[in-house]
């Protein structure tokens, strides 16, 4: 009986009497049947991450599945390279948002994207809003309720970026996820989940504050009350506006707590005329709130509780806010913009710009063929005069940015006040040249005498003047080093105006260094005095230039002021090498003096008489003699509408006082070839002339990583635009028409 009809001896149960048995098969078989249930669920979401050129782009769900009738939020998750930032929905100054065309089945629609907290990202004068290293942007997607538990449904999206870092580059790209449909609440994405949740749980909300907005003594002041808060600290909060037309986002924000609230101090926007509501983000350390402020009487509870506090608009870390290091602005480190610009110094002694110095130069080597050690002295003095200055002169660069001002590089050129006092000072120059008068020694003993003449005083005098007349200009290689310093730290940022120093004075120190260099010249004699009257020519046509330069800022009419003054100055110098020859220097010395300061004051009352704006607009932008091609004035707006016409354009940022950018308009850009490549192609030549200052340019050259001129851009319908050289010919600007002409 046992053996036939008990269990044991049952066809079934002894193999599976073996199964259980076995430890390793109990464990397959548990791990078959607690999948079983899974079995019922859809295929979790798919989605392929797409790479662009900068980005990592993909749709992160925050759950496996979609439910019908529900809210679906689906990011779009960015991986952004170091040294390279996206943009929040108000970009700031420059920029363009993130944009994100979808696709989806029919019933399914997709509303604004949940923008999280940006950071704040200063570059030269502007003051951007960014995202760098990682971010998600939620978008709520509505689910239909007539959705099928089951199906699995396709949602795709294009989406278009502006990534920078010390260029800009629009890219795009098409992204899909392929999602289930579940008919039960659906777990969190084991991928993406927990970070869309984050983004969404830290992303700015409304919070209950009230909002109230005026203008006070030409400042925006914007106040802001609720529970939240209540006994909050003033510092590090700041607003983001989501119009970038409201204020001026590079200014510093300065802000009073109050028992309720918070106070504003803003600087209003130059294009805002009519102030109406205003939306935004208050940003508090970790919490950020949504406020939209009315205009009205500003509540007592939002000040008063303590002291105010200036949030300013670059920290000691280089991006206020926890943003990207300012280092990231041109993608170099310290060493390589000191290398760079070292190179851009040594390429700087061959820039138009340099030239009325050479002749100083040359006068000075001449001078000590036969006295080596009084060449190296007066090479270290002129090494000192030249590093002493570009670093006073970035000094009170960084100096003027730091107060809010957006000028650049050569800015000292822009004030009718200095270009009149170097246009006297070019004329003494040529004069001391010509032998009118002398500095530092007697006319007599042109032998040895001239040997010894200009002393140390001489020397430094020479290197100071050097950096005033090459620093407007910039060379290849000094762009991007001065670029990227102008916003670092005052310390790495004067240690990179060193090195363009170092780099602007190291072929004549090196030369008054190397005896047998010297040697190379003629002999000491009367060719020598012919030789230095020779070079004050190049010095009196500086002084024209500058004439020039000084009517295009200050007017027509302020000229005569100027040459009344140029008239006293000369009439000092002869004065004073008359008292000089004749060894009775007292009534041409009181001549000399009295000459000098007429000269100073008619200059100085000249460089008061500014022409109009209308006036100095006209006179900025002269035309080329000579020129074929007939300019516009520049505008972003005008740049945005040919290009969309399929037109290309070529922007030339210059000003009268650069002595490249005339150089360039009389050679590469008034010939045939130039004429003919802008026909063939349909271009258009935009001008955006920099003499007088302008803050929009300051900005556009920021844009491009630079600080002065001149820049030249050539912009194809689509994609960032083509920088040129520094230095053009008729062949590289045809070239670059041709390329944008036909996108290759």
């Amino acid at each position: 009986m046992a053996a036939t009809g008990g269990p044991a001896g049952s066809v079934l149960y002894r193999p599976a009497m073996r199964l259980f048995a076995d430890p390793i098969r109990r464990f397959v078989l548990a791990l078959a049947l607690a999948a079983l249930p899974l079995a019922a669920l859809p295929l979790a979401a798919r989605a392929a991450p797409v790479s662009t050129e900068h980005l990592k782009v993909e749709l992160a769900p925050q759950t496996q599945a979609a439910v019908p009738g529900s809210t679906l939020y689906v990011a779009l998750h960015q991986v952004i390279q170091k040294g390279w930032h996206t943009y929040w929905r108000n970009p700031g100054d420059a920029g363009q948002a993130t944009q994100i065309a979808w696709t989806l089945p029919k019933g399914w629609k997709a509303g604004d994207i949940v923008w999280p907290t940006p950071q704040r990202y200063m570059t030269g004068p502007l003051m951007n809003y960014v995202y760098a290293d990682e971010v998600y942007l939620p978008v709520p997607i509505e689910v239909p309720a007539d959705a099928r538990p089951g199906q699995t449904v396709s949602l795709k999206a294009k989406a278009d970026f502006l990534v920078c870092s010390d260029i800009c580059v629009p890219e795009s790209a098409e992204v899909a996820l392929d999602l289930p449909v579940s008919a039960g609440a659906a777990p969190l994405s084991p991928a993406h989940g927990d970070a869309v949740a984050k983004a969404l749980a830290g992303a700015p909300k409304p919070d209950g504050l009230v909002g109230t907005v005026a203008l006070q003594d030409g400042a925006l002041k914007l106040a802001v009350v609720g529970e939240a808060l209540k006994g909050k600290p003033a510092a590090g909060a700041y607003f983001f506006p989501y119009d970038g037309a409201v204020i001026d986002h590079a200014k510093a924000q300065t802000v009073e707590p109050g028992a309720d609230g918070l106070t504003f101090t803003l600087t209003p926007s130059t294009v805002l005329n009519t102030l109406g509501p205003v939306a935004g983000v208050v940003a508090l350390g970790d919490a950020a709130y949504v406020v939209e402020a009315t205009p009205g009487p500003l509540p007592a509870a939002a000040r008063g509780a303590g002291p105010a506090t200036t949030t300013p608009p670059l920290s000691e870390e280089g991006a206020a806010g926890g943003g990207a290091p300012a280092g990231a602005v041109a993608g170099m480190g310290l060493a390589a913009a000191i290398g760079l610009a070292f190179l851009g110094g040594l390429v700087l002694n061959l820039m138009p710009c340099v030239f009325p110095v050479l002749s100083m130069k040359a006068a000075a080597l001449a001078r000590h063929v036969e006295d080596p050690r009084g060449a190296r002295t007066q090479g270290l003095v002129f090494l000192a005069g030249v590093v002493l200055s570009f670093v006073g002169l970035a000094a009170a660069l960084l100096a003027a940015r730091a107060g809010g001002e957006a000028v650049g590089w050569g800015f000292q050129l822009q004030s009718p006040g200095v270009v009149a006092a170097l246009t006297l000072v070019m004329l003494l120059v040529a004069l001391n040249l010509s032998g009118v008068f002398e500095i530092g020694t007697s006319v007599q003993g042109a032998g040895a005498g001239l040997a010894r003449r200009g002393g140390l005083a001489g020397a430094f005098f020479t290197g100071v003047l050097a950096v005033v007349v090459a620093a407007p200009c910039t060379a290849p290689f000094m762009a991007g080093a001065v670029g990227w310093a102008v916003v670092q730290p005052p310390a790495a940022a004067l240690a990179v105006f060193a090195a363009l120093g170092f780099g602007l004075a190291a072929p004549f120190t090196l030369i008054a260094f190397f005896p047998g260099m010297l040697r190379m010249l003629p002999k000491p004699g009367p060719w020598m005095d012919g030789l230095r009257k020779v070079l004050a020519f190049p010095m009196y046509g500086a002084a024209a230039w500058l004439a020039w330069v000084f009517a295009l800022e200050a007017g027509v009419s302020a000229l005569p002021f100027l040459f009344a003054g140029a008239l006293a100055a000369a009439f000092a110098a002869w004065a004073w090498g008359q008292a000089q020859r004749s060894g009775k220097p007292a009534f041409p010395g009181a001549a000399a003096a009295v000459g000098a300061v007429a000269a100073v004051a008619l200059a100085a009352v000249g460089a008061q008489m500014s022409a109009p704006p209308a006036a100095q607009a006209a006179a900025a932008a002269p035309a080329a003699p000579g020129a074929a091609l007939a300019s516009e004035p520049w505008s972003p707006e005008r740049v945005a509408a040919l290009r969309a016409e399929g037109r290309p354009v070529f922007v030339d940022f210059t000003a009268a006082w650069c002595v490249t950018c005339q150089v360039n308009e009389r050679a590469a850009l008034a010939g045939k070839r130039t004429a003919d490549a802008f026909a063939r192609t349909g271009a258009v030549y935009l001008k955006a002339d920099w003499t007088n200052r302008d803050d929009r340019i300051a900005k556009a050259l920021a844009e491009q990583g630079r600080s002065g001129v001149p820049l030249y851009l050539v912009y194809g319908p689509t994609g960032a635009p083509q920088v040129l050289p520094q230095l053009l010919t008729e062949g590289i600007v045809a070239a670059a028409l041709e390329k944008a002409k036909t996108g290759a």
